[in-house]
């Protein structure tokens, strides 16, 4: 079993090695696409999203790191007019048409039971002991690590060609109540995603400068 833990790490670090000798950082264009010209969008053409590339999306974001890699983001993905009704019950008024108007609207959750598939994401040693009974240092571990999943989304969903528009303006317990019910699930945000009409958007908004909130000690 040590050796073929030690042939896994070399394999890995060689990985890792191999693809910095290939390319040290994206160009110019591939950081604005994913990040420096990218815009939330508020509407959408009618072209779909197909399942395949929801996929492809997942398959990437699943690579983002996490505490203990314990990976407790869920993804429900809302297509139907049925399920989009059932999501619209949870809207503030300024969201019902972005929502309604999206190919697809993804709901980024967390899983409370996360912990119990440590054995599976972080076979090193069992972790399990660390969340068992302890609420609080579940509730607040699953939240920021969805957090983060739900972030290497939106950036793998812009790297793959698609637009997104994250939402916070609902209702969680609504969303909670509709899809998630009697499971040990629970909503974080929502994120609109699709091929945007551009004529929508405006001008960007502000952002501070390195100075402002930065410090380096």
């Amino acid at each position: 079993m040590t050796e073929t833990m030690e042939g896994l790490r070399r394999k890995a670090q060689e990985a890792v090695t191999s693809l910095r000798g290939r390319i040290e950082a994206l160009g110019a264009d591939e950081i604005a696409l994913i990040l420096s010209e990218a815009r939330s969008h508020y509407a959408w053409t009618d072209k779909q999203v197909p399942d395949a590339l929801l996929r492809e999306v997942y398959d990437l974001t699943r690579m983002g790191p996490t505490s203990m890699n314990s990976c407790p983001a869920r993804f429900l993905f809302v297509r139907s007019e049925e399920g989009k009704a059932r999501l619209a019950k949870s809207l503030k008024s300024a969201n019902v048409l972005k929502v309604l108007g999206a190919p697809v609207t993804a709901i980024i959750a967390y899983d409370l039971a996360f912990w119990e598939k440590l054995p599976q994401l972080f076979p090193h040693e069992d972790r399990r002991p660390m969340f068992e009974g302890k609420a609080q240092h579940i509730e607040t571990t699953a939240f920021r690590n969805s957090t983060l999943q739900g972030a290497y989304f939106m950036v793998a969903a812009r790297a793959l060609g698609l637009d997104v528009g994250a939402i916070s303006g609902f209702d969680n317990a609504v969303v909670d109540a509709e899809f998630f019910d009697g499971t040990p699930l629970k909503s974080n945000f929502l994120c609109n995603v699709g091929y945007a009409d551009e004529s929508a958007l405006f001008q960007r908004l502000p952002r501070f400068e390195f100075g402002d909130v930065c410090e380096i000690v």
